[in-house]
């Protein structure tokens, strides 16, 4: 199988893959299974908000979020000063299913001024889950934990299937995955966009086994801004291109039918010929969800087609993955962090022509994380100014750091 990164904001001249890995800051040991121990009295106090999310008690993460804020207080000349970002993972560090994380929501408080969504640190939500569009998702959040997140707050794994717009607006694309895939990509801009269950439903007997399934698989289109009511017969249509944007509901049935693409040049019952692009939004393995032990995610759905399509087919199957821990997602939301930390205090984004300025630059972007493969990973492969933070809430419960991929910081139960 042909498979490859594919950066979802342009490449810079100097390539951001060639950047260095992070240096540690000055008041850290080069251990990479640093407790919060052995950091300095001042930074300790720093990191301890979001170091321990999952891993002490309410007081005293409500406490220790209040000594952080005193300490940047008290090195900030302004309110639109700061020296760090935050990205969260979601799944197995802030919520686990439905449910916050320890006392994650008053962690959160302690990081924006009020309600109204103004922070005192700039922080996003970096996952590789999604289904649901960002707008969306920022108000399930915002339930869930009483902090007020704005969609710009929500990086999702198919959120850089945005970066495709220009090559795919007008044309006829396919979408799967939990969710609602055809809604995401709409609200994305693109045009001609259908969902794997209802592409499906246009073949009689395309899933041999759906006489067998009780759930019901086709979605409502009468919502969607883009309606595939006007397509006649899909199809007389030729697929350019097949979007994975979650894991999907039926293995099976979107393995049978992605193959029929795939293997048809996008038009079924068609000769054999290159396949159509396909596009996964992510590739992890496993993930943390409510049920206690990891899930198959939607790197799991990819072994699977791949496994397939390469036993029936001589040419391998081609994707392009996106999501952690692809290094360029990270530059994507060192970008992001900056336009929400100018909107924070300033009411608007950074200028286009600033973009690229150091008007405002981190010295240091924390990736507080619990997948050693995709948080850590993606940290360590990004370069400075990223900075990983391991936390035993989620994919990761070892009592050493991953050797493989080890964290900038393993927190260990410590009290302050």
């Amino acid at each position: 199988m042909r498979f490859r990164f594919q950066p979802p904001v342009q490449l810079s001249s100097s390539g951001h893959h060639l950047l260095p890995l992070p240096t540690p800051p000055p008041f850290l040991s080069s251990s990479p299974s640093l407790s919060t121990c052995s950091i300095s009295h001042h930074h300790r106090l720093m990191f301890s908000t979001f170091l321990l999310l999952g891993t002490t008690t309410p007081m005293t993460l409500e406490k220790t979020a209040v000594n952080l804020l005193s300490f940047w207080n008290c090195h900030s000349s302004s309110r639109c000063t700061s020296s760090f970002g935050i990205a969260f993972d979601i799944d197995g560090v802030i919520l686990r299913g439905q449910n916050p994380i320890g006392n994650s929501p008053a962690a959160l408080k302690r990081l924006c001024h009020d309600y109204s969504g103004n922070l005192k640190i700039p922080f996003l939500f970096l996952t590789n889950g999604g289904g649901t569009p960002e707008s969306r998702r920022a108000i399930e959040m915002s339930q869930l934990l009483g902090v007020k997140i704005l969609p710009s707050q929500v990086v999702q794994g198919h959120s850089s299937f945005r970066s495709l717009l220009n090559r795919f607006e007008n044309d006829f694309i396919v979408a799967t995955g939990k969710g609602e895939p055809e809604l995401v990509m709409s609200e994305y801009g693109f045009r001609n966009v259908i969902s794997l269950d209802d592409y499906a439903s246009y073949f009689d007997n395309i899933d041999p086994v759906a006489q067998y399934k009780s759930w019901k698989v086709r979605q409502e289109s009468n919502m969607l801004p883009f309606s595939m009511k006007s397509i006649q017969d899909v199809s007389l249509d030729r697929v350019k291109a097949a979007f994975i944007v979650s894991d999907p509901v039926d293995w099976g049935r979107d393995i049978q039918v992605l193959c029929d693409i795939l293997s048809s040049r996008g038009l079924l019952g068609g000769e054999e010929e290159h396949q159509p692009p396909l596009f996964f939004a992510a590739d992890d393995l496993q993930y943390q969800a409510a049920f206690p032990s990891e899930r198959l995610g939607i790197g799991a759905f990819r072994i699977a087609l791949e496994s397939v399509f390469n036993r029936i087919h001589d040419k391998p199957l081609e994707c392009t993955v996106f999501g952690k821990p692809n290094p360029f997602v990270f530059r994507n939301a060192e970008a992001i962090l900056r336009h929400i930390w100018a909107f924070s205090c300033h009411g608007n984004a950074i200028r286009p022509e600033d973009e690229d300025s150091s008007s405002h630059s981190f010295k240091t972007l924390y990736m507080i994380g619990d997948n050693p493969l995709v948080d850590i990973k993606g940290a360590l492969q990004a370069g400075h100014p990223w900075f990983s933070i391991l936390t035993r809430t989620g994919v990761f419960r070892q009592t050493e750091n991953h050797p493989e991929y080890p964290a900038d910081v393993l927190p260990t139960m410590c009290e302050f």
